[in-house]
């Protein structure tokens, strides 16, 4: 009979012989036994149902790229494998698995096909963190299930461009952390950077600019170099069927009324006043011609915003026809954010459609926008989500609210009974500095990870019963001074690390103590994966967060 031990809890550490076992995000019950499991060439993976096949690929592709080798894959039940099922679970919450390792294999077990995807995460965070022929694990059972049903990674690509292979490798870092949800980011002043086939000039001439500045805004020069890129519809596609493989849903974005410069520049009859050059923001260096409408070179808010007019409508609708083709999320992202009112209230067509539609106000107005647009792309089988902002003139009746501006936003749409995601810039703005000495350009703020770790994404403010349209989280990385991969991974690691127990993880077992050792371990992960994560030290920061707080 296997003699059970009492488990040994260091600081976060199960010690189990000479193994330790770090999990993030932490398990809800996790015991351990003496002894190992080894796997090697002659280990197989079990998968007796095509639900399961993602789960194997997956890992066989996870061993292949960092340890060297591959597993064979079977469906017939042996010893010496990797056994992955579905069904017979006690839990029936999406992502939820059962994982067991004993002397002769492992058995993981999933709610559903994604929670096997999720025990299979947990085996990879058993594995050596040093590359080997074969591999010893410790023996532990795990019952697991995620606290909140999205929980997301956000990437900006309208700043700057980010080609399929670095967004498959982002997915793959969303997947890692037990994450679903991808929020694409596909238009802006910057660059609109998705193939619409019924308006060419969106990627000919709205995905390019011809300059960029130099530093912190408003920079100290423009590089003159024309840059941009944009992803064909088959790129696309090839993501989404990527991400579907992981087990991660992606939303576009796809911004109306403000930023969306790009696109007026392609289309200046969009434009409120189509016949004005686009303006540049004082002090800023611009590359190329001055006159007509411009992609812009800078960042910030621009007040060339679309018009709500009939023809723009024509537009957006034929742009979301081609967008839901894509993509099989349940939603739509609209933006809604930073769209300046200052054309609307100038402009003598904007304000007889305010006196027509019996609005009060520019605020209104956008709600009507808003509204419209919701009503579409209801119609196309989807919902839309929307930056907090369009809570202001009133809130479309079926929208998500997506709470940026700190959690005010969401906390009102929340008492609205509308479903929320919490993304406050207080907490999960990852393109903010995450030390005091960082030793590259940044947007400002400072966000240390001590701080994403202690987020509770349920505010306080909501009562028992509204808890439920809080569906979870995101972090989002806005890339004006992220130009590659590498800084990307920087912004992004090990905050999203944090933010994944925050998101997955029960709220009881959060501790910041018991996080810290088992990060280290994952950090070495890091280094065998060879991901370029901040090193800051994380004690040292979240007392400079203190003072500056």
């Amino acid at each position: 009979m296997k003699k059970a031990i009492s488990v040994l809890l260091l600081a976060g550490c199960f010690i189990v012989g000479k193994a330790q076992v770090n999990i993030i995000p932490k398990p809800a019950e996790l015991t351990t036994q003496q002894g190992t499991f080894l796997i090697n060439a002659k280990t197989k993976i079990v998968a007796k149902d095509a639900a399961v096949q993602h789960s194997a690929n997956f890992l066989n592709e996870f061993l292949q790229d960092i340890y060297g080798f591959k597993l064979a894959i079977s469906k017939v039940a042996s010893p010496n494998a990797i056994d992955l099922s579905v069904g017979g679970n006690s839990s029936s919450t999406a992502g939820a698995y059962q994982f067991q390792s004993t002397k002769n294999g492992v058995k993981i077990n999933g709610a559903n096909p994604e929670g096997v995807f999720y025990g299979v995460q947990t085996l990879i965070q058993l594995l050596p963190t040093e590359k080997a022929a074969s591999l010893s694990i410790p023996l532990v059972q795990v019952k697991d299930e995620p606290r909140f049903g999205y929980r997301g990674m956000h990437l900006d690509v309208g700043r700057h461009f980010f080609p399929v292979s670095y967004i498959k490798k982002y997915i793959d870092y969303i997947a890692l952390h037990k994450m679903n949800y991808f929020h694409w980011h596909l238009t802006e002043d910057q660059g609109w950077r998705i193939e619409i086939k019924k308006y060419p000039k969106l990627t000919s001439v709205g995905a390019y600019r011809n300059g960029t500045i130099i530093g912190r805004f408003p920079g100290t020069g423009n590089d003159n170099q024309k840059y941009g890129g944009f992803y064909t519809q088959e790129e696309i596609k090839e993501v989404v069927r990527y991400a579907a493989t992981r087990y991660v849903t992606i939303i576009p974005e796809i911004e109306m009324p403000g930023h969306a410069s790009a696109a007026i520049a392609a289309y200046p009859e969009l434009s409120t006043f189509p016949e004005e050059s686009t303006t540049f923001p004082p002090k800023t260096v611009w590359a190329g011609p001055t006159t007509g409408k411009q992609v812009q070179q800078t960042w910030g808010v621009f007040t060339d915003v679309f018009s709500p007019s009939e023809k723009t409508f024509k537009f957006l609708e034929d742009v979301i026809d081609e967008v839901v083709a894509l993509f099989p999320a349940p939603y739509i992202h609209i933006g809604g954010d930073e769209s300046p009112k200052d054309n609307w209230k100038r402009s003598e067509f904007c304000q007889q459609l305010i006196k027509e539609k019996g609005l009060k106000d520019e605020h209104e107005l956008q709600s009507y926008f808003i509204q419209r647009m919701e009503k579409y792309i209801n119609s196309k089988g989807k919902k839309i989500i929307g930056w907090d902002e369009i809570l202001e003139g009133g809130l479309a009746p079926n929208a998500t609210v997506m709470s940026w501006r700190g959690e005010k936003g969401g906390i009102e749409a929340a008492k609205q009974k509308h479903n929320v995601i919490m993304t406050p810039t207080t907490y999960v703005y990852f393109d903010y500095a995450q030390t005091k000495k960082e030793d590259s350009v940044t947007i400002g703020g400072f966000i240390p990870l001590r701080k994403v770790y202690d987020y509770e994404p349920i505010p306080a403010e909501l009562n028992a019963d509204e808890h439920k349209y809080v569906l979870g989280a995101q972090a989002n990385l806005w890339t004006e001074y992220v130009k590659n991969g590498r800084k990307v991974e920087y912004m992004v690691f090990p905050r999203m690390t944090a933010l994944s127990e925050v998101l997955w993880s029960r709220k009881e077992d959060k501790n910041w103590e018991d996080f810290q050792p088992r990060l280290k371990t994952q950090l070495k992960r890091f280094d065998l994966w060879n991901i370029n994560y901040s090193k800051a030290d994380w004690n040292t920061e979240a007392e400079a967060a203190k003072t500056t707080n």
